[in-house]
């Protein structure tokens, strides 16, 4: 895929074969059918095809319809069953998009018609994903669905990045935040104060068009100018970039390096392991710290 594309495919599209062994495990487990008239709203992960769970799988193989989302990579849409109808329905902040009820709408009216329907969304659909929403409007209008999870972003693209959520030797909680409202500002209605003592590790979704502003309230609360950041670009995909800043000149490095969506940021303490958990970077020679937070030193000096 070319970097920085945003999928928009239409009609019908030939299946991938299967990796070897797939089809086999799936029967061995008792993996469901999918019933004509249902929705089933899936993760796709974030974008490594190699991350869809079997559940995912297993509904790309049958669906009769899927209505996926712009974050959903194209690798994964080659598992689609042949003569599968593909519709997208991408969402990307700052330029047009279909509305939430439309989609909602679409959905129900596709299940009616007797499809299978597979809602795919990008990362997991209760992450960020509106996937409640879409769930709740089933409901609403009677039609029976299924909810499998996906690899958020949050969680396995800071992996690909080298970067755990949580170490004990540095946090015991975690905070996961949208950085923008579904008009596009900044969430003021969030405790910033309180995130901003309280969570050692923050991960923001979709605010890279915010950072300097979402920065800004957390420094004015109380977080260190200094505070390690990462963002991950493209995460899990091959095209993958890490932009490794400070929480103080974060907006400043982004604008400089023209570093652009989609990306997950990560504020904390965790991303001092990247020197030491980079395991992409070391497939292309990249050695490794052994202790990247530098606790044999501590230890020693106690």
């Amino acid at each position: 895929m070319s970097k920085g594309k945003v999928i928009s495919l239409t009609g019908s599209r030939k299946a991938a074969p299967l990796p070897e062994g797939v089809g086999e495990a799936a029967s061995a487990l008792g993996l469901p059918g999918f019933e004509p008239g249902w929705v089933w709203l899936v993760g796709a992960g974030p974008g490594d095809p190699g991350l869809l769970t079997l559940h995912a799988l297993n509904a790309l193989r049958q669906a009769d319809v899927v209505v996926y989302d712009a974050l959903v990579d194209e690798t994964v849409l080659q598992f689609v069953r042949p003569g599968a109808q593909l519709e997208y329905s991408g969402k990307r902040g700052g330029k047009p998009s279909p509305k939430q009820r439309d989609i909602s709408a679409r959905l129900v009216e596709l299940a009616r018609k007797g499809h299978r329907v597979l809602r795919l969304k990008g990362g997991d659909p209760f992450v960020f994903g509106r996937g409640g929403e879409e769930a709740l409007a089933l409901v609403d209008a009677g039609i029976p669905f299924r909810i499998v999870p996906g690899v958020t972003a949050g969680i396995g693209g800071l992996g690909y990045a080298g970067i755990p959520v949580t170490h004990r030797d540095v946090n015991h909680a975690v905070t996961f935040i949208t950085g923008h409202m579904a008009g596009g500002d900044v969430p003021e209605n969030l405790d910033w104060p309180s995130i901003a003592k309280g969570s050692p590790v923050i991960v923001l979704y979709m605010a890279l068009s915010h950072l300097g502003a979402i920065s800004t309230l957390l420094i004015e609360n109380g977080r260190r100018a200094d505070e390690p950041v990462a963002l991950v670009r493209n995460a899990t995909l091959k095209d993958q970039a890490v932009l490794e800043t400070t929480l103080g000149t974060a907006a400043a490095d982004v604008a400089r390096e023209g570093f652009k969506a989609p990306a997950i940021i990560v504020i904390g303490d965790v991303v001092k392991l990247r020197q030491g958990l980079d395991w992409l970077g070391a497939l292309d020679g990249r050695i490794l710290k052994r202790d990247p937070l530098n606790l044999r030193a501590r230890k020693d000096a106690i």
